[in-house]
C-alpha cells in the first residue's frame, strides 16, 4: 500500500483543467489562481501576465489616480485578450469617478474590499460585471451573501496590507466560513506555494488569491530595491499594525520602529496619522526607500526567495499542487 494518500486532489485537479471548478466557470479562466490587486504592484503588465497564464490578473486601483486606472486598464486589453479585472479599495477616494471608468471601459470582473459590499455591487451588476469582495471574518462573508456578491474572498491574518483586525488566520477561517454561506468562495493570506493552494481548497476554498508570490515577479510594478527586499524576509519579520486606523501587515523596517516608539507613548490616532502622512506606501513599495517607506507584504515572504517571471510562478504553482500529497493516518 502506498504510504500517502490524496484526499480529493485529483479530482480538484480534474476539475481546474477541465474548467468545472465554480471560480474558473465564474470568471472564465482556466486556473482558480487570482493574483491580488496589490497598491504599487499591480499594473497592467502583471495583470495581463496573470491572465495571459491562465489565472485572473487584477489591476490594483488604489494606487492609481483615475486617468492612471484607464490607461493601465486599456493596455491591459491590448496585452490579453483574457479575462481580468480591477480591485478597488472602498476606503480610497475618488470612488465614484473610478467606477464610472471601470463601467465605460466595459471591466467584466470587479474585487471590492475595505468597505461595504453593499456599496456598489448592484451598481456594477447591473453594468454586466461580476463582483467579488474580500473579508477577514465569517461574519462579513454572511453579509456579503445577503448582499448578492458573485464570490467571497475570506483573507487570512497572515496577509501583507490592510488585514483585520480579528488576527483570524487562515486555515482557522476558511472552513468557518465555508459552513456559512452558499457563494463560491475564494482563500487568501498564506499561499505562495502549491502545496498551499491544495491545502486551502481541501479546506473549502474553490480557489485561492495570492499576493505576496506576485510581488516577487519581474512584471510586477514595484521597485527593485523592494522587490529584493522582499525576497530576503525570514519568519517574524513583518507584524500587522496600525489597528487604530486601518490595520496593515508591514516588514518591521526604520519607519515601523518608530511607529512603535509613538505606542509606547500611547495610542493617540491623530499622532499616528500625522506620523503615517501621505505617500508613505508609495514612497517606500514604488520609489524603493526600505527605511522611510511603508513595506506592505505577507507572512509567507519568509517562503519567497526568489524574483521569477509570472509564467514561471505558474509553473511552479502548478507543479507542487499535483505534487503535494498527504501521509497515511
Amino acid at each position: 500500500m502506498s504510504n500517502f494518500i490524496d484526499f480529493g486532489a485529483a479530482k480538484k485537479l480534474k476539475e481546474m483543467n477541465e474548467n468545472q471548478n465554480r471560480i474558473t466557470q465564474l470568471f472564465q479562466i482556466k486556473y482558480p489562481i487570482i493574483q491580488g490587486g496589490m497598491i504599487w504592484h499591480s499594473g497592467w503588465r502583471l495583470a495581463s501576465a496573470v491572465s495571459n497564464n491562465g489565472g485572473l490578473g487584477l489591476i490594483g486601483s488604489a494606487s492609481m489616480y483615475p486617468d492612471v486606472l484607464r490607461e493601465n486598464i486599456q493596455k491591459c486589453k491590448a496585452a490579453t485578450d483574457k479575462p481580468f479585472g480591477v480591485n478597488i479599495a472602498l476606503l480610497y477616494p475618488n470612488l465614484e469617478e473610478i467606477i464610472n471608468i471601470i463601467l465605460e471601459e466595459k471591466v467584466k470582473i470587479v474585487f471590492t474590499s475595505a468597505g461595504s459590499p453593499k456599496a456598489y455591487t448592484e451598481t456594477l451588476q447591473k453594468g454586466g460585471i461580476k463582483v467579488a469582495h474580500v473579508v477577514s471574518s465569517t461574519k462579513f462573508a454572511m453579509k456579503c451573501e445577503d448582499a448578492g456578491v458573485d464570490a467571497i474572498v475570506a483573507e487570512g491574518f497572515e496577509a501583507g496590507g490592510h488585514n483585520g483586525r480579528d488576527e483570524t488566520t487562515t486555515f482557522c477561517l476558511i472552513p468557518n466560513v465555508k459552513q456559512h454561506i452558499s457563494k463560491p468562495l475564494i482563500a487568501a493570506g498564506g499561499i505562495a506555494l502549491g502545496s498551499q493552494m491544495k491545502a486551502a481548497m481541501i479546506l473549502g476554498a474553490d480557489g485561492v488569491q495570492i499576493g505576496s508570490r506576485f510581488a516577487a515577479t519581474g512584471e510586477a510594478s514595484s521597485h527593485e530595491n523592494w522587490k529584493n527586499k522582499l525576497i530576503s524576509l525570514n519568519e517574524g519579520d513583518t507584524h500587522l499594525t496600525l489597528k487604530e486606523l486601518a490595520p496593515v501587515r508591514m516588514v518591521k523596517n526604520k519607519f515601523f520602529h518608530d511607529l512603535e516608539k509613538l505606542y509606547d507613548q500611547g495610542r493617540d490616532a491623530e499622532v499616528l496619522k500625522e506620523t503615517l502622512g501621505r505617500a508613505r506606501a508609495k514612497r517606500g513599495m514604488f520609489e524603493g526607500d526600505l527605511e522611510e517607506g511603508e513595506l506592505e507584504i505577507g507572512q509567507v515572504s519568509a517562503l519567497i526567495h526568489e524574483i521569477l517571471p509570472v509564467e514561471k510562478v505558474f509553473e511552479n504553482l502548478l507543479k507542487e499542487f499535483r505534487d503535494a500529497s498527504v501521509r497515511e493516518l
